[in-house]
């Protein structure tokens, strides 16, 4: 199951575990494309043995052959790095048996994104292959790019956090807040709750409305988001992370808040950001006061921030915008490859947003 156009002498070829998902799909999309990385087997569960075509009919006439059962073995023979979209607590399991066969892994679900088992369990229940989770990689590229270039397990950072670490940690790094009272106020398109359908993402239930979910502490990246932003500001950080649902299929806009040290300014932020992630081909910084939209982004591997100073309050306001499923997941995941491979940080990334 590779095109012709793809074949070269001495390519990385990728597997995709989980290709039928949203960010399985994508993935898909993002490889077919690349310069460097072959594809390679596309693995399914319930849609082992159908055609390409018709679990993915926008790969119709495009990518041949069928969908696989899963086989490490099989995967390890033919494949160099395996990417896994599967749901949290399933990942563990799969990824472990790909370790086991010696494929790099980059994993894009929950299960070895946070350091400690207790957290882990927590939040998520018990660990599918716990004896991994010292030696996975945190794969936010603009923090990690050092560790990246040795993994051997990638945790693909989630979409909220990617998009609230990217805002937050110039200001932490920098001192220019403080690590106490931080808000994040999250809007994410329905496409991050997964292709399976539900009453809370069916069309008539979220085309009209906007809502929040899990307040009050109770989503899941809230201590992965913590975890990250803890290790820039080199102490333990609680925020208040609260999630909406909005009517549209991509995209995710965060509104950070934060309490200025004195002096602080808009631009001063604005500065601090673009120092710490120049030379990223993803992290666009824009000017003080601009107010970044989705649609700048949507499709692309990029994330724009910009920061304002609240002068009457005090008070920091970081916002990010990403494609939850590029920046978000998938392209994430390739940038992060990229990486690990010694290819250029932004090869087969490169497509501007779909805009308008």
């Amino acid at each position: 199951m590779r095109p012709a156009a793809k074949l070269r002498a001495m390519a990385t070829t990728a597997a995709v575990v989980g290709a039928t998902g949203y960010t399985g799909a994508e993935l898909v999309r993002l490889l077919h494309g690349h310069p460097h990385i072959e594809l390679g087997p596309l693995v399914g569960s319930s849609t082992a043995g159908r055609t390409i075509a018709d679990v993915l009919p926008s790969l119709a006439g495009v990518v041949a052959g069928s969908i696989e059962g899963f086989d490490a073995a099989s995967i390890a023979r033919r494949a160099d790095v395996a990417f896994c979209a599967l749901p949290h607590g399933a990942s563990a399991p799969t990824v472990a048996a790909l370790r086991e066969a010696g494929v790099v892994v980059f994993d894009l679900s929950a299960d070895f994104r946070l350091r400690e088992l207790e957290v882990y369990t927590q939040w998520y229940g018990a660990h599918g292959a716990p004896e991994l989770l010292s030696s996975a990689v945190y794969g936010l590229v603009e923090l990690h790019r050092e560790a990246l270039r040795r993994a051997e397990l990638v945790a693909v950072p989630g979409c909220y956090p990617t998009a609230s670490i990217l805002a937050l940690a110039p200001l932490l790094s920098a001192g220019l807040v403080e690590p106490e009272g931080l808000v994040v106020d999250a809007k994410s398109g329905v496409s991050g709750a997964g292709r399976k359908p539900g009453a809370a993402t069916h069309f008539a239930e979220v085309a009209e409305g906007l809502r929040a979910y899990k307040a009050g502490g109770l989503h899941r990246h809230t201590p992965e988001i913590e975890q990250a932003l803890g290790a820039v500001a080199g102490r333990s950080v609680t925020l208040t992370f609260t999630p909406h649902l909005v009517p549209m299929s991509r995209g995710i806009l965060v509104t950070a808040y934060a309490a200025a040290r004195p002096g602080v300014t808009a631009e001063r932020c604005t500065d601090a950001a673009r120092r710490l992630y120049e030379g990223s081909p993803s992290v666009v910084v824009r000017d003080a006061g601009t107010h970044p939209d989705t649609l700048w982004v949507r499709g692309s591997n990029r994330a724009q921030l910009a920061y304002h100073l609240d002068g009457r309050t005090g008070r920091v306001i970081a916002m990010s915008v990403i494609d939850n499923l590029v920046k978000g997941a998938a392209g994430q995941a390739v940038q992060g490859a990229n990486v690990r491979f010694g290819f250029p940080e932004g090869a087969g990334l490169q497509a501007l947003a779909a805009w308008p």
